[in-house]
């Protein structure tokens, strides 16, 4: 295949900010990627370009792009990683590269005539069986950077496991999203407009970390969904970690202390079965830990592991942790990205492909699930703009 044109055009994501989309074409036929963003960001993160600097930045690339012979996603990407040069692919932008690496895996689908999972299955997971459909996690709750109340813990999601279709699993998980939304608002006595956070997810201010908690587990079990249905956390730790301390809920604790907080959460509230980025990304070793204390329940890595297989191949495989979160635009090509599914899989973990707070109305996330087989898919609250991504795992998974 030979591209013969690339574009940049500057969209908005979910919050209303400036991000891109990227068109690339062949010939007659042309396909489109837009690339979303995270608040909340691991250091080791690719360098996201605002739209001036993406288009000097494609103007670069397009030298090593178009008008070339490549005949795979992966050539594609080496070309680009080759001429960037930077390990945070600072010369040309994470976000421009993943936009061109989407947008041009989604031309090789087309070439071929496949759907765009397949294609991508065909290349980079081939051989793959079917597996369950994913678990998925939906964030009801805000707090951290991505809400203005007072939670220290960024995340509180509902973990939904797939025992009915997702057409009615995600029926009941709406459901469940509405009646919590009713219980919020007569136990705090709340007369205004619903304070909703970055991800769609309810953000009151509570009287401490652990009451959220509380109030999914109540709706949960009021709702007969128990038996199919968990709660997690997402507490990306390191937004909160302050000279070598937690301060957590207002207090400095130590990791230990910190550690202790958590497990004990557990022991509380039996619904709770994973908790992502526990401690900061530089306190490995508080990882480990935590696995250790909490055994089969999910320890993730995000900001630890930011989809970089080195690092996982690290974590995942040292048994930090038991989960990774797969985060496209952390990485910057989709080849990087199936490689780091890869390693998770090497390592015995369980893979979570994960939107960002700043979504779009792309659905990348949920075709690489769908090719990878991943273990879980990560969208936010079943509201507004992150439909698109429950629609699209009915239409990819179930269809009629």
């Amino acid at each position: 295949m030979i591209i013969t044109s690339l574009l940049v055009r500057q969209i908005f994501d979910s919050r209303g900010e400036p991000t891109i989309e990227i068109t690339a074409t062949s010939g007659a036929v042309s396909a489109r990627a837009s690339v979303p963003s995270g608040k909340s960001r691991g250091s080791g993160e690719v360098s996201v370009f605002s739209i001036a600097e993406a288009h000097i930045a494609l103007a670069y690339i397009s030298k090593y792009i178009v008008g070339h012979e490549l005949n795979s996603v992966r050539a594609l990407d080496e070309r680009m990683i080759a001429a960037d040069g930077t390990a945070e692919k600072s010369k040309v932008g994470g976000n421009v590269m993943l936009g061109i690496s989407i947008a041009a895996s989604r031309l090789f689908a087309m070439t071929v005539g496949v759907s765009h999972w397949q294609s991508m299955r065909s290349e980079f997971f081939p051989g793959i069986t079917e597996g369950k459909n994913p678990i998925i996690f939906s964030n009801l709750i805000n707090g951290g950077v991505h809400a203005k109340n007072n939670l220290t813990i960024q995340e509180y999601m509902v973990v939904l496991r797939t025992t009915h279709s997702y057409e009615e699993s995600i029926s009941r998980l709406v459901s469940l999203y509405r009646h919590l939304g009713e219980a919020l608002v007569r136990a705090k006595g709340y007369t205004g407009r619903l304070p909703i956070g970055d991800e769609g997810g309810y953000a009151f201010d509570f009287k401490d970390n652990f009451e959220p908690i509380e109030f999914l587990s109540e709706r949960i079990r009021e709702d007969g969904m128990s038996d199919f249905c968990s709660i997690g956390l997402d507490v990306a730790a390191s937004s909160f970690f302050e000279n070598e301390k937690y301060v957590f809920g207002g207090v400095p604790l130590s990791g230990e202390e910190l550690l202790r907080t958590y497990t004990s959460y557990f022991e509380k509230e039996k619904l709770l079965c994973t908790i992502e980025d526990p401690f900061a990304e530089s306190d490995p070793e508080m990882f480990a830990a935590l696995s250790s204390a909490l055994g089969t329940k999910w320890v993730v890595g995000d900001d630890l592991t930011v989809t970089r297989p080195a690092f996982i191949k690290k974590y995942c495989g040292e048994k930090y942790v038991n989960g990774v979160i797969i985060k496209p635009n952390q990485i910057g090509t989709v080849s990087e990205t199936c490689d780091a599914i890869r390693a998770v899989r090497e390592g015995s973990g369980k893979t979570i492909v994960s939107h960002r707070s700043g979504e779009t109305e792309d659905a990348f996330i949920i075709e690489l699930a769908k090719a990878s087989a991943a273990d879980a898919v990560k969208i936010g609250a079943p509201t507004k703009e992150r439909m698109i991504k429950f629609n699209e795992l009915i239409r990819l998974y179930e269809p009629s």
